[in-house]
């Protein structure tokens, strides 16, 4: 439950970099801050939450270019910036996830991260970010309908 929670933190931060045009890291930084001031209705996190929450939103800040290509390429009828944000920031941290995590299976990725559409998407999210996230999955060779799972 910890992941789980931690990658709700990690989208959070990253949704906020997204509109705000900064960076996932420092949007992070004000999770945490605003956790602790009490400024939200959420507890404070965990550290094992808030260290798999960095862990994600630095791969993705880092990574950010190689990630957005492997989601263009996979989307098969939209361009990233035609995406809603939501959906769209769901993907990069999946993406992110897959592609540089390999401790964490792809299955729980993609699973988390339809999880992740289901709660803060619209009704249409959840089948989308399926659908993107195992194309991806089957471009890096890691899953998907296309490859057995390694």
């Amino acid at each position: 439950m910890a992941r789980r929670k931690a990658r709700e933190f990690a989208l959070k931060a990253l949704y906020q970099a997204d509109v705000s045009e900064g960076v996932g890291k420092d949007a992070l930084g004000g999770l945490w801050a605003g956790l602790l001031d009490g400024e939200q209705d959420e507890k404070p996190a965990e550290a094992d939450e808030i260290e798999f929450a960095e862990r994600l939103v630095g791969a993705v800040d880092e990574n950010k270019e190689e990630i957005d290509k492997l989601i263009d390429g996979a989307s098969k009828n939209w361009r990233l910036v035609r995406m809603p944000t939501v959906d769209r920031n769901i993907l990069r941290l999946a993406a992110g996830e897959m592609l540089l995590m390999s401790d964490v299976p792809v299955s729980v990725s993609i699973n988390e991260a339809v999880e992740l559409a289901k709660r803060f998407g619209d009704k249409e999210s959840r089948a989308f970010v399926n659908g993107i996230l195992d194309r991806i999955a089957s471009i890096i060779g890691r899953g998907g309908r296309h490859h057995s799972q390694s």
